[in-house]
């Protein structure tokens, strides 16, 4: 029997739109779901194969079906499955239902008087698909004048602006509990022997060729001091890990090395050797840091030097 869709279009076409279903619909990260989960995988297959045997199954259907018929019911069936598309009873209904055109036979009883150089014209009814988007634009067009202008809902620009507002709000949010992504704004100083061990570690595997394992100072400076060159302090410190000292003569940027967790671990260590007291320490270097933000003893005197800004390094 002719078929509207050949086989060989229809089968990968259903098979192509239900997996491209799952691949939207399953969360799979940055993988695609056929390869993240097996299962999928496994089901797709065996959607394939059911696809492929139910083409075969109806295949043999017809053609069991065809062989049963009389001669003349043969004849009759090829000659339905011959008419093309344009020609065929339902199509033709179809036209007539969304263009509402009469038949040629009637066009002498719509003609109109207006005559242009022998061409004259008929009293045709508008196609209905035509009449109703009409009708549905002048409904959008009320109910759009209503919401936007009347009731003032907010438009496509204002959505952007609090949807944007709110990401930031988000993502601030999640900054605060995502260790890997934390900044020298948001990092905070840790106490905790274990965490300090750690930073111990990264310090002696990273730090100790300019710094020395006990941190008293080699090419780099004494880190165990109250002098900085570029500002104490974790938020500081934090900075000076992760963008680099002075231009040319400060260190590297570790931030392609160490991840975010992993210099705080180390920028708290740093602070928790001050008054260590290594042996031959190298002579101090920088300004005596003072935390503004520390609380201060009544009565107390003011700082000599100031803190200094936190774009500079030790």
């Amino acid at each position: 029997m002719k078929k509207l869709i050949p086989v060989y279009v229809r089968v990968p076409l259903i098979f192509f739109a239900v997996f491209g279903a799952m691949e939207y619909f399953i969360d799979s990260g940055d993988r695609p779901a056929f390869i993240k989960f097996p299962m999928v995988s496994v089901f797709l297959f065996v959607f394939l194969f059911l696809l492929i045997a139910i083409e075969i199954t109806v295949s043999a259907i017809d053609a069991i079906t065809y062989s049963l018929l009389t001669d003349e019911q043969k004849a009759k069936l090829e000659e339905a499955s011959s008419v093309s598309l344009g020609e065929s009873d339902w199509y033709k209904n179809l036209m007539k239902k969304l263009t509402k055109s009469a038949p040629i036979e009637k066009e002498g009883e719509l003609l109109l008087d207006h005559d242009y150089d022998g061409i004259r014209e008929l009293d045709n009814s508008l196609p209905p698909w035509w009449v109703y988007l009409f009708y549905t634009c002048i409904v959008f067009a009320a109910v759009y004048l209503i919401r936007y202008e009347i009731l003032g809902a907010p438009d496509q620009e204002t959505e952007l602006k609090n949807e944007i507002a709110q990401a930031k709000i988000e993502v601030a949010e999640y900054m605060k509990t995502a260790p890997d992504l934390m900044d020298e704004k948001t990092v905070t100083l840790l106490t905790d022997p274990a965490e300090l061990a750690i930073g111990k570690e990264i310090f002696t595997t990273n730090c100790a060729a300019c710094h020395r394992a006990d941190a008293g100072g080699q090419i780099g400076p004494n880190l165990t001091d109250d002098r900085w060159i570029l500002g104490g302090g974790i938020k500081n410190v934090f900075h000076t890990i992760m963008n680099g000292g002075r231009d040319g003569k400060g260190m590297i940027s570790w931030k392609g090395t160490l991840k975010p967790k992993e210099m705080q671990k180390v920028a708290s260590y740093i602070l928790s050797l001050k008054g260590s007291n290594p042996k031959d320490p190298k002579a101090p270097e920088g300004e005596i840091w003072v935390d503004d933000a520390a609380p201060k003893a009544d009565g107390a005197a003011a700082p000599v030097a100031v803190a200094k800004d936190s774009t500079q390094v030790k």
